[in-house]
């Protein structure tokens, strides 16, 4: 049983890494998708940093002055405390060319580090300060505060939570647009795949020099397909005369002409057109 169980949580943990893997690299054709229309370079790693920076979209960049704002508060009550400040990893480079969800964790765990800083240092004063405080709660509580190094810890800690709700909608509406592209992309790629079998199926019916509209029963057939595909593909098969008429005085002839086309020749016409139709192949 516990075998089972273990094969399990790895086929688990296997199908997350690969629908993970592809999410990335659907998100970066996005990316660079919209970095060729912005004009904005490709990214290109290692980086200098400042230069990183200047390169962030608004949006990545209010994140960016938010988190830099709050590791410099950090940094100042450990200072004042006398005390290690944390070691931050987070950088621009985790949210260019353009903030990701699965790219925060290092965001989070520094955040996490900083908060494990402050209630070291101020131990008295966060004391006070509600668990599981709400934004206003806390900005409640950083205005009322005497330290500024902690009241400005306190005030870009919301700043990063409000900016990666930003980050999190402008992400949203660019995987919005992108699946819209995609889709139009499909949707003309089957229109033109639509139009040259049609062009296929009117060449090769005019090839045999049927008495009847090529193009007209190739249109009103294709149009009756998008309601009832095996419907419309028997009456293709038996009676083509359905989508366009049979075209009588266009029959040749028999007997050197002597014998004129008759209703009845539309009808054999109208069976040997569908035989054609049931075996053709575009």
């Amino acid at each position: 049983m516990a075998e089972t169980d273990s094969q399990d949580e790895f086929d688990r943990l296997l199908d997350d890494f690969i629908s993970q893997q592809l999410a990335d690299a659907e998100d970066n054709l996005t990316d660079l998708a919209e970095l060729k229309e912005t004009g904005k370079p490709a990214p290109q790693y290692p980086e200098d940093e400042a230069e990183t920076i200047q390169k962030l979209y608004q949006e990545e960049r209010q994140l960016y002055d938010a988190y830099h704002n709050f590791r410099n508060a950090i940094t100042a009550v450990a200072k004042n405390a006398n005390m290690e400040p944390p070691h931050f990893e987070f950088g621009a480079r985790y949210i260019y060319p353009r903030f990701r969800p699965s790219r925060t964790k290092q965001l989070n765990q520094d955040i996490f580090s900083g908060w494990e800083l402050l209630a070291m240092a101020q131990p008295v004063r966060l004391s006070s300060l509600p668990a599981n405080a709400s934004d206003e709660q806390i900005l409640n509580f950083a205005e009322k505060t005497t330290d500024e190094n902690l009241q400005c810890a306190l005030i870009s800690y919301v700043e990063i939570l409000i900016e990666l709700d930003g980050c999190e909608i402008a992400y949203n509406m660019r995987k919005a647009k992108a699946e819209k592209r995609k889709i139009e992309k499909e949707i003309f790629e089957e229109h033109q795949r639509r139009k040259e079998r049609m062009k296929k199926y009117i060449e090769a019916i005019e090839a045999q020099h049927f008495p009847i509209d090529a193009e007209r029963l190739v249109n009103n057939f294709f149009k009756s397909v998008r309601k009832d595909p095996e419907g419309a593909q028997k009456i293709l098969e038996t009676n083509p005369a359905t989508f366009a008429p049979i075209q009588v005085e266009k029959i040749p002839p028999r007997f050197f002409g002597m014998i004129k086309p008759k209703p009845e020749d539309g009808i054999r016409v109208n069976k040997e057109i569908g035989k054609f139709l049931k075996n053709l192949k575009v």
